[in-house]
């Protein structure tokens, strides 16, 4: 039964062994992903800049149709349309200005 245990255990051993080496302080890892992060954030706030054309486009659209068409609620789909457009705007701005990216 010794040997049992013996043989079991030394693998073990030496399986964490090589995972608390492999683990280290951590930073490195850390700083590989807060570099990544970064990289992506540009892309991320160029993204939502496009999409808020795009809202911008099609509301834009739907306003002249209203409008075209002598509806009532005019006034009020285009605030609510273009007030979306300048909140994807403005969030994306201050998220990059508070992350400092």
């Amino acid at each position: 039964m010794k040997k049992v245990l013996k043989a079991a255990l030394v693998p073990l051993c030496i399986a964490l062994a090589m995972v608390a080496y492999g683990q280290g302080s951590g930073e490195s890892g850390i700083t590989s992903a807060t570099n990544q992060v970064r990289g992506y954030f540009s892309v991320g706030v160029n993204l939502v800049y496009a999409i808020g054309a795009i809202l911008g486009l099609v509301g834009a659209v739907k306003v002249y149709n209203k409008w075209s068409n002598g509806e009532q609620d005019t006034a009020k789909v285009a605030s609510s349309w273009f007030g979306a457009c300048i909140f994807l705007v403005v969030v994306a701005t201050v998220l990059r200005g508070f992350f400092g990216v």
